[in-house]
């Protein structure tokens, strides 16, 4: 800076006005463009911690998505085996002759076999309640993002619905009539005497029970939903982990 006064006033006082408007064009110029590259290697290094964190999130996001990929391919095993036993023990129900029925058969009527699905949501929802969501540049991802926590909602929603059917409805109707005590063998109690301290089942009234019927038809009903919402989702799942992928 110090050489630069002393061109200028050498300049200034020789009386060469236009070398020193020129110089001075120069230096002005030279200021502007050191400026300039200091600015760009400012934004460079923005765009490389952002990438950073960016990256990052991909990283949370890709865990969780395929977390609830094996989740929901459970859910889908444990939806298809739900209604088809549960359409089993109603074709029983419609059929059968209640007299008939087989140790095995009995075992079907009271079976409820419910298994919850808990996804996770946390990384999900971490980036679309935080600014997380502006370090993400692809739009198709931001989208995806954006509408994953509704379908999330939407499922749980269905589980709670489910749950409340099975235990709110159909396993006090169970219980009504069926002393589930008796669904243990004389081997698990090491006693010889079990039918002395249990209550006869009555599977003819359970089954005439329309407490039971209703809410067995109404399991089947919803768990024929969630089987869809958990085929749709676990698509929606796959394309956002594939999408997460091409951005890593």
């Amino acid at each position: 800076m110090r050489l630069f006064r002393k061109i200028r006033r050498k300049l200034l006082f020789s009386g060469k006005i236009r070398n020193y408007l020129i110089y001075a064009l120069g230096e002005i110029l030279l200021i502007v463009i050191g400026v300039l590259i200091a600015w760009k290697i400012n934004d460079l290094n923005e765009l490389r911690k952002n990438r950073i964190v960016e990256l990052k999130i991909y990283q949370s996001l890709n865990e969780e998505l395929n977390s609830n990929l094996v989740l929901l391919d459970a859910s889908i095993i444990n939806y298809t085996e739900t209604t088809q036993n549960i359409e089993n023990t109603i074709d029983l129900l419609m059929h059968q002759q209640l007299s008939q029925l087989t140790a095995s058969e009995k075992r079907n009527v009271v079976n409820v076999n419910y298994k919850p699905t808990k996804l996770h949501y946390g990384a999900i929802n971490s980036v679309n309640t935080t600014n997380k969501f502006e370090f993400i540049q692809s739009d198709i991802l931001k989208d995806l993002i954006a509408a994953y926590p509704n379908e999330l909602d939407n499922f749980e929603s269905q589980e709670t619905k489910i749950e409340n059917i099975v235990i709110g409805r159909l396993q006090p109707a169970i219980e009504k009539h069926v002393s589930l005590i008796d669904m243990l063998t004389k081997r698990e109690f090491r006693i010889n005497c079990l039918d002395s301290y249990t209550t006869e089942s009555n599977y003819m009234e359970l089954l005439k029970s329309r407490a039971y019927q209703n809410s067995l038809v109404d399991w089947l009903l919803q768990s024929e939903i969630q089987l869809t919402n958990a085929i749709n989702l676990r698509d929606k799942t796959k394309t956002m982990a594939y999408q997460l992928s091409k951005a890593l």
